[in-house]
């Protein structure tokens, strides 16, 4: 009995470090993720390029999905993949794919369900703290993807706190 009780007291003594009762976290609004996502696609079309741009909460969830007009079907969902694997990462997915191809231990990353490891994922930051993510597809590049997604947070900048 005495084993049981001491067992029960360590399961219910709170742990240092660990975050007590509610947990408050900052995300992307759904205004700001709506502009970012238009300008994205804007600065695409304005080269050429039809793509589709996603924006994502910092769990991965999604806000704002905008598709230019002729852009591929695939476009939509590889840009929600995209943001969200920058979110879920907390990085840019060309550093993402940089790092799988040159970090043996990061080989299996591109297997996790959701992920998509190319580049066009940025992850929006509210100074040092990352509050969402964007993604962007269909560009002829990766490199090009994240020129778009970073023209999307440009728009938002100012207004990120």
């Amino acid at each position: 009995m005495r084993h049981l009780l001491l067992l029960a007291g360590l399961v219910l003594a709170p742990l240092p470090g660990i975050a007590q009762g509610v947990v408050t976290e900052r995300n992307i609004g759904a205004t700001l993720a709506a502009e970012a996502v238009a300008a994205a696609v804007e600065s695409c079309a304005g080269r050429g390029f039809r793509v589709s741009a996603a924006v994502v909460d910092r769990a991965g969830v999604l806000r704002a999905l905008l598709r230019a007009d002729g852009a591929g079907p695939h476009t939509v969902p590889s840009a929600r993949a995209k943001a969200y694997t920058a979110a879920s990462m907390r990085t840019n997915t060309t550093q993402i794919l940089e790092t799988v191809r040159t970090n043996p231990a990061a080989a299996r990353l591109p297997d996790i369900e959701g992920f998509l490891v190319v580049g066009g994922g940025i992850p929006i930051r509210a100074g040092e703290e990352v509050v969402g993510a964007i993604g962007v597809a269909g560009a002829p590049g990766g490199h090009l993807d994240d020129q778009c997604a970073e023209a999307g947070i440009a728009r938002i900048r100012d207004r990120l706190g």
